[in-house]
């Protein structure tokens, strides 16, 4: 027989991500009207261990829809990564009589999930990353904010790059997924797009396609690079002695994780949020709420652990076909 769930904790995990908030009070709604308690968790795994326990209400979620960032907080927690920690987290969650247990986070905090679930605590997992990085799903919660952002901020730097006939390498983020930077390069038009997944690290490539389209009549030069390559302001130099063209880096960094989130994230964080809890007031555990093929539907932790997910190829090809 599935346990019987009574009381439900809720944490947000690893680097925070636009409509968290939207998962957080769709969790606590959606729980307390089926009937369980709610509590929230501050600051993830590491507040887990340090008991930073709040008792939630709906009125507890009121107003935080459309905020960026998450109410919990969030933090890194090395100690969690250890048996000891996990065994110890579980242990936390049973003294303050929570049964179940959601986490909204990426790939680290899945496995955190997961730990719990070993050690007796049922969970269920929400893709919150701004990289659309996990391989169960085709969105997580964050990225349709985080593209916005970052393309609203490429169109002004187009804008003076052209003015200034320049040649403009923006940096978004993405340390091992190149998303961000795949929809940004064919959103903005970009002339290059360097992707972790794709990039061969020839510059002189770079430099060529630089001086062809100087040739051809462009008075910019639009480079998106990822996270996971950087080095943008060195690069920057390199082309700039190569082509004779001023070249300059921009970089958006953290800018991308915050805002108040697109009707897209609100959306399906919300919905992703009601699944949470109805799965635990259901009884069930160890899952990972996915939205895939146009479907909301859910994995097993591990077995959404095991998946690959790679930048799709027609979708690469097509990038580089529209910058010539």
């Amino acid at each position: 027989m599935p346990k019987q769930i009574k009381t439900i904790g809720i944490l947000t995990s690893g680097g925070d991500a636009p409509g968290m908030n939207a998962a957080i009070r769709a969790v606590t709604r959606k729980a307390i009207n089926a009937g369980l308690k709610v509590k929230g968790i501050e600051r993830g795994y590491l507040g887990l261990l340090n008991e930073e326990i709040i008792d939630m209400e709906k009125h507890s979620v009121s107003d935080i829809i459309q905020r960026g960032g998450t109410v919990l907080g969030t933090a890194r927690c090395s100690e969690f990564i250890t048996e000891e920690g996990q065994a110890k987290g579980a242990a936390i969650c049973k003294k303050h009589g929570i049964d179940g247990i959601v986490v909204i986070g990426g790939d680290g905090s899945y496995r955190g999930a997961l730990a719990l679930y070993h050690h007796g605590v049922a969970t269920i997992a929400l893709p919150g990353t701004i990289d659309l990085d996990i391989a169960c799903t085709d969105y997580t919660i964050g990225f349709d904010t985080a593209v916005n952002t970052a393309m609203q901020a490429i169109d002004k730097v187009r804008d003076t790059s052209s003015s200034h006939e320049r040649c403009s390498i923006i940096e978004v983020m993405g340390r091992n997924a190149g998303y961000i930077a795949l929809w940004c390069g064919i959103a903005n038009g970009a002339e290059d797009i360097l992707l972790p997944e794709k990039y061969d690290y020839d510059e002189q490539k770079l430099v060529d396609n630089i001086i062809s389209s100087r040739k051809h009549g462009k008075r910019h030069h639009i480079i998106i690079n990822a996270e996971g390559i950087g080095h943008s302001t060195s690069m920057a130099r390199r082309i700039e002695a190569a082509t004779g063209i001023e070249t300059r880096a921009t970089i958006l960094g953290y800018m991308q994780r915050g805002g108040s989130p697109t009707a897209t994230d609100r959306y399906h964080a919300s919905i992703m949020g009601a699944y949470a809890a109805d799965l635990l007031s259901e009884g069930r555990s160890n899952r990972v709420i996915a939205y895939k093929n146009g479907t909301y539907t859910d994995f097993d932790i591990e077995e959404a652990l095991s998946m690959q997910k790679d930048i799709p190829q027609y979708q690469y090809d097509i990038s580089v076909a529209l910058s010539r």
